[in-house]
């Protein structure tokens, strides 16, 4: 991915508002320049600290024996501030550089030479793109992807955050659209009792979605290649600011027919995150629209916690969630989806994510919309506060409902005679795992569902190290591994996995302790998927 780097007058100081998630915490430089921002904001915030250079990657082409240079990957905020250039109200130098691996996308973001005040394009300058591998979809985010895909309307109109959510939401459509009966069983068995399967989309998609997304990634071209999106204005059935994934990805999209290529365009962030600038052809086009995207935790008054801590540090940015809450509030049908896990681990224990209150909000509780967990679905819109605690508990893990609920009643926004319906009392991890144990054998909720650049032994390893990491956190955890690792030899297929990180012939304890531990951890996973 080129990320924009913009050279601010005076030079050398860094401001950003968009953190890669927890990478500045805790990290007082970074904390103190950080500018809070919608993304539809920060190029007006660049325009008025005054711009010298913008220097972007770039792919290039050549037409007529005339090149040509693509933004590529990067529309979003380029493309605003070179209309504010054309229109007299700014002036810079726009910098390209050629990088072989960049797919050259039509439209908005084709440029000619004359854009550009200079070109690097050389063979020596060139390197291989920021591609962070797809990860495996877990349990937890394939239930919260499935409930989601429960509220796309065929004939509507899709946005999707990045992440494992993403892809187990396009992977569950896939499922819908495939094999409709599989989708209604695997439904069932996640939310039996509750009556959200009857309120559900479940049908397959016969007229299609139309997409359009600040970001772009594989699980879109996924549901192009499964005939899912194919609703087309104006001739595109994919409208992205920008795009990021692993380099299978950025390939697709270099070998894709021309023809294919012209029907995914690449926008500025003003295009797909807001509805001014031909507001009535977005209207039309934006029908039915899902907006879905994931936050870190909420109240049971229905505020968004999806940036920042209390304390004020700022794990990531408000991006282009709150651009996306607002037009689910100004398009007719429009629903905002905010995606959450119900519960994150904290040392040894298990904390909510729903929480009564917390001291900093991104979305208010007058936008609550649609919250989706692994538990199901609250639609919160227009409710009173009392119906939005109550909904917000059902979708809470059963392990923390009770304290929930007593804090709701002893603040009065909660009948004292209130009791949790007995279809949602049952909301623990195990029965979710229960529940996707079928689809996940039949091979419809695979890991990785579009693809991975990791090798099998690489696949094989993940799961282990994640029992390895967890298992950091218990003494006694980590005790019983090693004991396990040292009386049970690897098999073969885990000397495979052994060599992959070294420890194939280990030469000192440490190494002969963490080859131990590997071992046991790999033997448990298979427990696990075997059950």
């Amino acid at each position: 991915m080129s990320v924009i780097v913009v050279f601010l007058r005076p030079l050398g100081l860094r401001l950003e508002f968009f953190f890669l998630a927890g990478q500045w915490l805790h990290q007082p430089f970074a904390q103190q320049h950080y500018i809070s921002a919608n993304y539809t904001h920060a190029a007006s915030y660049l325009l008025s600290r005054g711009l010298n250079v913008v220097p972007q990657l770039v792919a290039k082409r050549m037409v007529d024996g005339v090149p040509r240079y693509s933004l590529s990957c990067n529309t979003d905020t380029t493309l605003d501030v070179l209309s504010a250039r054309a229109q007299g109200r700014a002036s810079f130098k726009l910098i390209g550089q050629v990088n072989s691996e960049l797919p050259f996308m039509p439209g908005a973001g084709d440029l000619p030479a004359d854009e550009f005040a200079a070109v690097l394009d050389s063979p020596e300058t060139d390197f291989p793109l920021f591609a962070p591998p797809s990860e495996p979809i877990s349990d937890t985010k394939y239930a919260i992807g499935l409930h989601a895909a429960g509220l796309v309307r065929d004939g509507g109109t899709l946005q999707i955050g990045i992440g494992q959510v993403g892809d187990a939401l396009a992977q569950g459509l896939v499922v819908r659209h495939r094999d409709n009966a599989q989708f209604h069983g695997i439904m069932q068995r996640l939310a039996p009792g509750t009556g959200q399967l009857a309120a559900a989309e479940t049908g397959s998609f016969e007229k299609g979605l139309y997409g359009v997304s600040e970001m772009l990634f594989e699980a879109f071209l996924g549901l192009i290649d499964a005939g899912i999106l194919k609703r087309e204005v104006g001739g595109v059935i994919l409208h992205g600011a920008f795009f990021l994934g692993p380099p299978s990805f950025y390939r697709a999209l270099r070998e894709m027919a021309p023809e294919q290529l012209a029907r995914i365009q690449m926008m500025p962030v003003s295009f797909t995150n807001e509805i001014f600038g031909d507001e009535d052809g977005k209207r039309r086009a934006r029908v039915d629209a899902r907006f879905v995207n994931n936050a870190m935790m909420a109240t049971l008054l229905g505020a968004a916690i999806s940036d920042g801590l209390e304390n004020g540090q700022v794990v990531s940015g408000v991006g282009g969630q709150y651009n996306f809450v607002a037009q689910a509030f100004a398009l007719e049908g429009a629903r905002s989806v905010l995606a959450l896990e119900a519960t994150r681990q904290s040392g040894k224990q298990a904390q909510s994510n729903i929480r009564w209150s917390y001291g900093h909000e991104t979305i208010p509780r007058h936008l609550r919309d649609v919250f989706v967990t692994e538990y199901g679905v609250a639609d919160v819109r227009g409710k009173s506060d009392a119906d939005v605690i109550a909904a917000m508990l059902q979708v809470s893990d059963s392990r923390f409902q009770g304290e929930l609920m007593r804090r709701a009643k002893d603040a009065g926004k909660l009948q004292r005679s209130y009791e949790i319906p007995a279809a949602h009392r049952e909301n623990y991890p195990e029965r979710i795992g229960d529940a996707l144990r079928p689809a996940r054998d039949a091979g419809l909720l695979p890991s990785f569902p579009f693809g991975s650049d990791f090798t099998d032994v690489e696949q094989r390893l993940i799961p282990a190290l994640q029992i390895l990491q967890q298992a950091q956190h218990t003494p006694l955890q980590l005790a019983g591994l090693l004991w396990q690792g040292m009386r049970h030899p690897p098999d073969a297929a885990d000397r495979e996995c052994l060599a992959r990180l070294g420890l194939d012939k280990p030469t000192h304890f440490a190494q002969r302790a963490y080859r131990a531990l590997v071992t046991a951890a790999l033997q448990r996973s298979r427990m696990a998927k075997a059950r």
